[in-house]
Parts: C-alpha cells; structure tokens; sequence
C-alpha cells in the first residue's frame, strides 16, 4: 500500500516491554525474546513486527512502548523508527497503564486516532489476510463506539492461551459480539470449548478509537484514568517523561483484559485466521522451523544431531553443538547457560527461572 493511500488516522501500538522467560535461557531480563531472532529468519521479532505494520499504516504513527532499560535496544533494532514514537515505562506494571498512556498522548495528538495495540512478538505467516482483518477492525471502530479485538480460530484444545466466547449473530460482516473472557484453562474445559464451535484463542491484539478506549478508562478504571488525566498536559512535551514517573509507581499492575475487557459492554471479535502463532514457549517456535528428517528443530549453522529426534535446539553460531540419542528434547545453549529438558516439561522452564534465581541470584536471569 503506496504512503498516500493509508489512512493518516491509523496508528499502532507495539508493546515490547516483556521478559519472555519461558524462552530462557535465550530470553533474559536485559535483552528478552522480542528483540531476539528466535526462528534464525535473519530478523527479530520486534523488527517483523514492525515491517508487517509499515505495509499499511504510516510509518510516522507507529509506537513501541517498552521499558525504559529497552529503549538502546529499540532503536538499534529499528532505526527508522522517530525517537519520540518510543515510550518509555519506568516501570513494568502489565498491559492496562502501558495502553491508558499511548491512549492520552494519542489523543492530544490526533483526537480522531484509530489504533491497533500489538504485541511485539507473535509470529504472523499470512501477513495479506492480516492486514486485511486489522484494517476491517480499524474500520469497524472508526464509526461506532467499540472495543474490538481479534480472535484466533483455534486448530487444537490449547492450554497456554485464554479463550473469547462469542454470540453468533453477526453485528456487522464477519464481526460479532464477545460473550465471555476465560484464563487459561486445562485441557478438558479447552476440548469443551473447541468442540462447542464459538470459541476463539485470544491473541491479544486490539483496535478502537481514542476515544472509545480512554471513556472506557474512565468508567473501568476511574482511578487509573484519573492518574493519567491530572498529568496530561505535559504529554508530547519535554515534560513527559517526569510525569510518566510520576504516574506509574501509583498504577495497579493489571491487564487490558481484566482491566477493560472483560468488564466493559462493547466488547466485538473479528474471528480470524491468519497463520498466528505467539511463540510464547519453545515448543511453538519449534512448530515454526523446519524439521529435518527425524524431526528436529535446528535454530543454528553449528549443530550435529547423531540418532536424536523431534528435538528443539538452538546454539550459538560460532559454537559447535552435537547432539546423540535425545528424543523430545528442548536444547538451548548460550554464553553462560545450557538447557536440556523434555518437551513435554516446558511450561515448567518458568520454575527452572525461579530455582536459578533462588541458588545463584540475578547473574543468569
């Protein structure tokens, strides 16, 4: 799409403030998944993302929100990216003040501003039929007063997503109204809700109006928007940035679902089907290499495997890794640390975290 066909009152939101630590060892607190090349494409997660936006919104509307230690990092991986479309969190407090603070500075900007709020590190393969999803959503807001939000078709009863119930009368072509938000759940209420048929994996991308967002600040979380609106007169100034520090350390740690989402009446769904994945395990990344011919997933140049399969490894690249007689393993190697675990235990890598962190401190964190 040439720059004078896109809508100047499209902008996006990219958050990139997250740790990743079920990406650990790879992913660390200093430089997490987002600004990583995970899959071994040749870019980073940050930097698909951002390309994939740049197709049909003007580059000049893009924003990434991250935290303040990121920012260096944000603008060597996105040099095109203006300066001032990254905002810095002082702090990491979850979704809700991250979305409440490009909201008010958006709105000072732009009063007619419709934006996508996106994570920073999904994996979309079917970019075409994404651009085409987000822009019937950003069309959709533009005219009437709602919170819209994508939701994924779902291939298999997942249990590391959270699920968007919705009615099945149609408000508007392929758009419907959300009945419920639902947390992770196990595996027999994720196969309940797969079989039901009107179920969908919420993938956490939004879009709505500037102005439908922050009356949804004022009525759901009055003392939030409350916070944000005694400050804004010094949003898009050289005072920002003190008035951010001070508006965060007094935000609840919260996010946009249970914050707005679930609470909130004019809540639609677009349900969609573009090739997502949210890469948020290593065993999503290795559904997203190519396997050789036992199976294995090998995200380096480096690596031999003699009589293993169905293996995840990634090493680095001046470094020879071998590998003999693992089955279903997830193999991580980086300067200071080496995984080996079985696949099936990678939603623990989160409490392996916790128990590095508790024998050796912050030093492999």
């Amino acid at each position: 799409m040439s720059a004078d066909m896109k809508n100047k009152h499209h902008y996006v939101a990219i958050m990139a403030g997250g740790i990743g630590s079920r990406f650990w060892p790879m992913s660390r607190t200093s430089f997490p998944k987002q600004f990583l090349d995970v899959l071994n494409t040749g870019k980073t997660l940050i930097q698909w993302t951002y390309d994939r936006y740049t197709k049909f919104i003007p580059e000049e509307n893009i924003y990434i929100v991250t935290s303040e230690e990121y920012v260096d990092i944000v603008k060597k991986q996105l040099p095109n990216l203006p300066v001032q479309n990254i905002l810095a969190e002082p702090s990491k407090k979850n979704t809700a003040p991250c979305i409440a603070y490009i909201s008010f500075k958006l709105n000072q900007i732009d009063p007619e501003a419709c934006f996508v709020v996106a994570p920073s590190d999904h994996l979309i393969l079917e970019e075409d039929n994404f651009q085409k999803i987000t822009l019937q959503a950003l069309d959709f807001v533009a005219n009437i007063k709602a919170l819209a939000t994508l939701g994924i078709k779902p291939t298999h009863p997942n249990t590391g997503y959270g699920y968007i119930q919705y009615e099945g009368l149609e408000v508007a072509k392929g758009i419907y109204k959300v009945k419920t938000f639902t947390e992770k759940p196990d595996l027999e209420i994720a196969a309940s809700f797969l079989a039901s048929g009107d179920f969908l994996w919420n993938a956490g991308i939004f879009a709505w109006k500037v102005s439908t967002i922050l009356t949804a600040f004022e009525i759901n979380q009055p003392e939030m928007y409350e916070l944000f609106d005694q400050q804004k007169q010094f949003f898009n100034t050289p005072d920002e940035a003190k008035a951010i520090q001070k508006i965060y350390p007094q935000c609840t740690n919260i996010s946009i679902d249970i914050a707005i989402m679930e609470k909130a009446d004019n809540v639609f769904v677009i349900p969609s089907s573009f090739g997502w994945s949210d890469l948020g395990t290593w065993n999503s990344a290795y559904e997203n290499i190519e396997k050789d011919y036992f199976g294995n997933a090998v995200a380096s140049d480096n690596v031999i495997v003699i009589d293993a399969t169905k293996c995840m490894i990634n090493a680095p690249k001046d470094k020879l890794v071998v590998v003999q007689g693992l089955d279903d393993f997830i193999i991580v190697d980086t300067k200071d640390v080496l995984l080996i675990c079985s696949k099936e235990k990678e939603q623990s890598i989160k409490e392996y975290v916790a128990e590095v962190k508790r024998h050796k401190g912050d030093k492999y964190i």
